[in-house]
């Protein structure tokens, strides 16, 4: 247990430029305080403490701002950056060195009970305002650019931009997780608009070309006929 603490420490640390001392990760990252108390939640719900885990789930929310049911699975060196309005529903599973900003869901699109949130692989980065729905996965080393909504399954190493998200890269599934960099993650919308763009030039240099050519033409059917009225 002490050594899972620790860890947790460490990795806001790692994570974190802005964490200058102990003392200040411990008092003032509400994420790292709704991860420590997820994990005693958690054990009261797998003990059949049910009541007692929501409620000590629900003063956490009201203290960090970050609502994790206590069923949810969660890995290990999990870090929630900044942490406001961050919720993580029942059935939600995430794997290890995940990093989630503010405003991120993990939530469901079904009202039966079932598996019904998603399931993040390990190293998955979550950007801020981020929403993933339903019970899909999220492969190992995938990012999901800030303000996308993911509802279908991510491949390993994917990087998923836009409203619904779109797969924009695939990559080796060896990046590290703290490559948290958005700015290299191109927008599929322009690009979709950059080709037609381009293609549309393409269709008017075509289209000049053709009028060349049929001027072209038209002056010397005018000369041949101007040859014949002189003989």
């Amino acid at each position: 247990m002490i050594d899972r603490l620790r860890e947790d420490i460490k990795i806001v640390f790692e994570r974190d430029p802005a964490a200058r001392s102990l003392a200040e990760v411990l008092t003032c990252y509400p994420g790292l305080h709704a991860v420590w108390t997820h994990r005693l939640t958690h054990w009261l719900w797998l003990n059949d403490r049910k009541l007692l885990a929501r409620f000590i789930s629900h003063a956490c929310r009201f203290l960090t701002g970050v609502e994790i049911h206590p069923g949810a699975k969660i890995g290990r060196r999990f870090f929630i950056d900044h942490g406001m309005a961050v919720v993580i529903g029942e059935t939600a599973e995430i794997g290890d060195d995940c990093t989630i900003y503010h405003q991120v869901t993990l939530g469901g699109t079904s009202w039966e009970r079932v598996k019904r949130h998603p399931t993040l692989g390990n190293n998955v980065v979550i950007g801020a305002g981020a929403k993933v729905l339903g019970p899909h996965t999220v492969g190992d080393d995938s990012k999901i650019g800030a303000g996308s909504v993911v509802v279908t399954e991510v491949p390993p190493g994917s990087s998923v931009v836009g409203v619904p998200g779109k797969i924009t890269i695939k990559r080796e599934t060896s990046r590290l997780h703290y490559d948290i960099e958005q700015t290299d993650m191109p927008d599929p919308v322009v690009k979709a608009l950059e080709c037609i763009a381009e293609q549309v030039s393409n269709i008017e240099a075509d289209v000049e070309k053709l009028k060349s050519e049929k001027k072209h033409r038209a002056g010397g059917r005018l000369k041949k006929s101007k040859n014949k009225t002189d003989e």
